[in-house]
């Protein structure tokens, strides 16, 4: 599955999903672009977006989303927290359908 991580994701979180192919907001380059933008860009060539920005599902339409997010839903953005998820996304990410919200939060 080929995976966008957002922005605000560390970028070593790839490294726990060798069986995926995961680039970057920053590697692509589209540092900056706003979420509208940056979801109908990533719906060129990638399965899903993965993010941390809480704020995107109430400022998109998500039934009409172009391609599949992911929500890493924790207290922080920081590498050792989000690495908590990692188990939870390859079981969300095994059963992901496109165009869909997911959200995976810490102790759910």
């Amino acid at each position: 599955m080929r995976l966008l991580l957002d922005e605000s994701v560390p970028s070593r979180l790839r490294r726990s999903l060798p069986e995926h192919e995961v680039h970057t907001v920053v590697e692509v380059g589209w540092s900056g672009v706003k979420n509208g933008k940056l979801l109908a860009l990533g719906a060129v060539g990638y399965d899903a977006l993965i993010t941390v920005d809480k704020s995107l599902q109430y400022q998109q339409n998500l039934a009409t989303l172009p391609v599949a997010v992911i929500l890493l839903d924790a207290v922080s953005n920081e590498l050792h927290v989000l690495l908590s998820l990692v188990p939870d996304l390859k079981v969300a990410l095994l059963a992901l359908k496109p165009r869909t919200f997911v959200i995976i939060k810490a102790g759910a």
